[in-house]
């Protein structure tokens, strides 16, 4: 049974830096396309990262290229986004991916 399991949000200030982790079990972790999304309140659900965990190849949307980045630990199954100088806007849900599995989100807020 393919389980991603995300931690590591909570209530930052503008500027501010996180590190999310998401744990995965239930399938070949080296091998996969694992990405980051975020989800406001009122708006839909977007793509803000994503990292081959074989080779390492990465992609970030505009709204976060520069501040966040997101890497793997393949002996840990665990991929990391790690986020700096947070802004209001980025207050969301944030939610792991691989093909059509979802973990659980982990709510992170950044306040002005």
């Amino acid at each position: 049974e393919v389980q991603l399991v995300e931690s590591g949000g909570g209530l930052v200030q503008t500027g501010g830096s996180l590190r999310l982790a998401c744990l995965a079990s239930g399938f070949r972790f080296d091998d996969y396309t694992i990405g980051w999304f975020r989800q406001a309140p009122g708006k839909e659900r977007e793509g803000i990262s994503c990292i081959l965990t074989k080779d390492g190849i990465t992609w970030y949307a505009d709204s976060v290229k520069g501040r966040f980045t997101i890497s793997t630990d393949n002996g840990a199954n665990t991929v990391y986004l790690s986020m700096s100088d947070l802004k209001p806007e980025d207050t969301a849900v944030y939610y792991c991916n691989t093909a059509q599995y979802w973990g659980q989100g982990t709510q992170v807020t950044v306040s002005s």
